[in-house]
């Protein structure tokens, strides 16, 4: 799935490109991030759809059997306890497709790395 949306260069060009079935994920996802993350920009990187505050903060995409979300090593980390249910590693988290999509756990892994990023500009460090 990834490799069909490879070449966008916008979010709502990877939205509109994924399958039928995965864009009003894609999309409730998007506008989780949004509320969390208003000053935050919108890019294509890696083929993910990716919102920047400070440098990367998330990003997330469509593939065949899930979506991926890629809060970044700390963001996995601080959630490690309550993503026992899903595939993840040190980066990144797999939402199975056929499953509701955790909103409100995506809503609060993008608002810590929201106060991660702003405390990397302040010079706070988070363990």
């Amino acid at each position: 799935m990834k490799a069909e949306v490879a070449q966008v260069t916008t979010i709502d060009a990877y939205i509109a490109a994924a399958p039928e079935e995965v864009r009003s994920l894609l999309g409730q996802i998007r506008v989780v991030i949004r509320e969390e993350a208003p000053d935050a920009t919108e890019a294509i990187a890696y083929g993910l759809a990716t919102f920047r505050l400070q440098g990367n903060l998330v990003h997330f995409g469509a593939f065949k059997k899930h979506i991926g979300f890629y809060p970044g090593a700390s963001g996995i980390a601080q959630f490690e306890e309550r993503l026992t249910g899903y595939v993840h590693a040190k980066g990144l988290v797999q939402f199975p497709l056929g499953s509701p999509l955790p909103l409100d756990l995506i809503r609060e892994i993008t608002a810590f790395r929201v106060a991660e990023s702003r405390g990397k500009k302040a010079g706070i460090i988070f363990r």
